[in-house]
């Protein structure tokens, strides 16, 4: 038998799998629209917006998220669809009988896995994070309800070298409590510090009022001088609204934006930022996600099964859920420090790098 032209297969099989990326990723979209507006359809509506308003600012800006989070499972799907039908009509095995190895079917999905992953690391760390700060303006205006605030350890960053750290926050009385404001010096040392027992909101003035301040100087590490007050008002950059965020500081920022954040609060010796470090590594490691379960779904959907694409798209979901499960569940030991940051945001895709190498090896050629 004549080998086939593999550049024309390789061709095929690329534009074939993109498309039914795209077409995955746009049922997904509209999958979950339709699933948030039926479960919030009345809180709009109570809160005073209008659906014209919802459909035309709210749901565009919420899409990319929807992307961000879905492209791993439509592309995957997509791998699982395209590889088994042409398993089914029996062209795999045309073209293995005529010599062509499965590792090399699986260049081509490779490259469209790398090309997904680098595209959407770019849309992960650049404009997400620019749309979902309207998709958390309009739902703390119209579903407050759904909200997950912050009320404790909350740290701010008022300019380039200040950040300012809250102990607790009332965001109805637009109090905070056991307060902090540290100020860098230009070679990134502790310049100045005050500490406030409450810091309270003023509507009238729009400045914050502090009672029982303490605040220190420092030079090159040490401190020079110490004066307390009962109370002192300041302004600052920071207003209550940025205290009642409800959403993670690092996870609604894009990557340059993260560093500099994470840099400042080191710098100003905030401890437990657990959390934020792990939003931080996720931000490198979900990307990735795209590739290793292209490469899984390849060999999966490659050999033939009864039950047809039926049981594939069954294997292929759970495998997905399965992927999933691991990285929700590695997320409590980064938070609590049982594992490092960088390790609880990449276990989970090394552990299924593994599966899938595998999968592979183990797949007959």
């Amino acid at each position: 038998m004549r080998p086939p032209d593999m550049t024309t297969f390789e061709r095929h099989i690329i534009w074939r799998l993109l498309k039914g990326f795209i077409v995955f990723v746009g049922a997904l979209i509209v999958f979950f629209i339709v699933l948030h507006w039926v479960e919030y359809s009345d809180d709009f509506l109570d809160q005073g917006a209008t659906i014209r308003e919802v459909f035309t600012v709210f749901y565009p800006n919420y899409i990319p998220e929807i992307v961000r989070l879905t492209s791993p499972l439509a592309l995957f799907l997509s791998c699982i669809y395209l590889t088994g039908t042409l398993a089914q009509e029996l062209q795999l095995t045309a073209l293995q009988t005529s010599g062509v190895s499965l590792y090399r079917l699986v260049r081509p999905y490779a490259v469209v896995g790398l090309l997904v992953t680098v595209v959407m690391f770019g849309f992960n760390g650049w404009v997400v994070p620019k749309t979902n700060e309207v998709v958390v303006r309009y739902e703390n205006k119209y579903l407050p309800g759904n909200q997950t605030v912050e009320n404790s350890e909350i740290h701010r960053q008022n300019g380039p070298q200040s950040i300012l750290s809250v102990g607790y926050y009332d965001p109805e009385q637009k109090q905070a409590h056991d307060v902090s404001l540290q100020r860098m010096d230009g070679s990134s040392q502790l310049a100045s510090r005050i500490d406030a027992e409450r810091m309270e909101w003023i509507d009238s003035l729009d400045t914050w009022h502090l009672e029982d301040v303490t605040r220190r100087r420092f030079l090159d590490g040490a401190q020079q001088s110490k004066q307390t007050f009962s109370s002192l008002d300041t302004t600052l950059k920071v207003y209550p609204q940025d205290l009642a965020r409800s959403k993670n500081d690092v996870s609604a920022m894009t990557i340059p934006a993260a560093a500099d954040y994470l840099r400042s609060l080191r710098r100003s010796g905030v401890s437990n930022l657990n959390r934020s470090l792990v939003a931080y590594y996720n931000k490198f490691a979900y990307p990735f996600a795209n590739l290793i379960l292209i490469l899984i779904g390849v060999p999966i959907a490659s050999v033939r099964r009864r039950g047809g694409q039926a049981v594939r798209f069954a294997i292929g979901l759970l495998t997905a859920f399965l992927y999933l499960s691991v990285q929700k569940l590695a997320e409590p030991f980064g938070y609590s420090g049982a594992l490092g940051p960088a390790m609880t945001a990449w276990l989970p895709h090394l552990t299924f790098a593994l599966v899938a190498l595998l999968v592979l090896w183990r797949t007959r050629t």
